[in-house]
């Protein structure tokens, strides 16, 4: 049977979600631990291939197995192996045909801001800190220029092939105390895309580039007047969506 799971992670101290020869992966540790609940390799799909460093809250994975003990106790048996960096939250049957990248319509991330005088040692693993004043609406304005169908290639690469073009169906940004949240929703993101678009607001936000220039580079497409990427600890994955939910 197919099987369809929504797992998090905290991906600090991970060098991505996909499998490497040379770093800890998401992927490998939980097929290390089907292996050892199954007796068999197997080898899990995902919605997304998440960087070095980065979170997920609602990654969706999906795998083949002749487990016949309920998808239930398989999930416990997983959660009983994992690290407690990892956690299966749902996991549930799917059709056969069911593929979490292919099939997904959308994905959702958010990017967390901690803006303080001074850093707090407590928010470093999922939050990037910032201490210079911030313009905020000047970022929203700036956020507007994004929306919808366009050619992204000044803030990322194709992971594959050389389509750069993606539609972003959502973006935003909202404060809570001193806390900055940047939400994107697309039907798919370019290679460090997320992390790129929010260090170029970043540096609306500090001055350093207008509005009007943002939507410049998403024009011209000119990487050097883009970015640097923000780091990776302050990215998530939220959520991916399918037509079936």
């Amino acid at each position: 049977m197919r099987v369809r799971a929504t797992i998090a992670y905290d991906g600090t101290d991970y060098g991505g979600f996909q499998l490497q020869s040379n770093a800890r992966t998401i992927q490998g540790e939980i097929e290390r631990a089907l292996l050892r609940i199954t007796g068999t390799p197997i080898r899990i799909l995902a919605a997304g291939r998440t960087d070095a460093g980065v979170h997920a809250e609602g990654q969706v994975i999906a795998f083949d197995t002749t487990w016949r003990h309920g998808v239930g106790k398989l999930r416990d048996a997983l959660n009983a192996l994992l690290p407690d960096s990892i956690a299966v939250f749902e996991l549930s049957e799917a059709d056969p045909s069911f593929h979490p990248r292919y099939d997904a319509l959308s994905r959702c991330y958010r990017y967390t801001i901690y803006r303080a005088e001074v850093c707090h040692p407590l928010y470093r693993r999922y939050s990037l800190c910032v201490t210079r004043p911030i313009d905020l609406e000047a970022m929203r304005l700036a956020t507007r220029a994004i929306l919808g169908e366009h050619d992204f290639g000044g803030f990322g690469t194709p992971p594959q092939g050389d389509n750069s073009v993606r539609r972003v169906l959502k973006a935003s940004w909202s404060q809570e105390g001193p806390w900055l949240y940047f939400d994107i929703e697309a039907n798919a993101f370019l290679y460090r895309m997320v992390r790129m678009l929010v260090g170029t607001l970043l540096r609306v936000g500090h001055g350093a580039l207008s509005p009007e220039a943002f939507a410049e580079v998403l024009v011209t497409q000119d990487r050097r007047r883009s970015g640097p990427a923000a780091p990776a600890r302050g990215l998530c994955l939220k959520a991916v969506r399918y037509s079936t939910d």
